[in-house]
């Protein structure tokens, strides 16, 4: 799903949740790439209100430690 067309389309009438790939991204990723793609979703579903940063489902255990220190940094650090 592309969140730029979700926040046009729904962003007057709903709250989005989630949004960060468990499967992909979290997993797999670098932190630097992580801590991108949360400013990125932030700064799209954020925009006026209406989001809650989340990951798009439970974490997994095959996640490393630094990935989801990059995420819980990038969240806190986003201005």
């Amino acid at each position: 799903m592309q969140p730029e067309l979700l926040k046009k389309e729904f962003g007057k009438n709903l709250v989005f949740f989630g949004g960060i790939d468990v499967q992909s991204l979290l997993p797999f990723g670098t932190p630097n790439t992580i801590r991108g793609e949360v400013t990125r979703i932030i700064d799209i579903l954020g925009q006026n209100g209406g989001y809650f940063m989340a990951p798009a489902h439970n974490i997994q255990d095959d996640t490393p430690e630094e990935n989801i220190l990059a995420f819980f940094e990038a969240v806190k650090n986003h201005s």
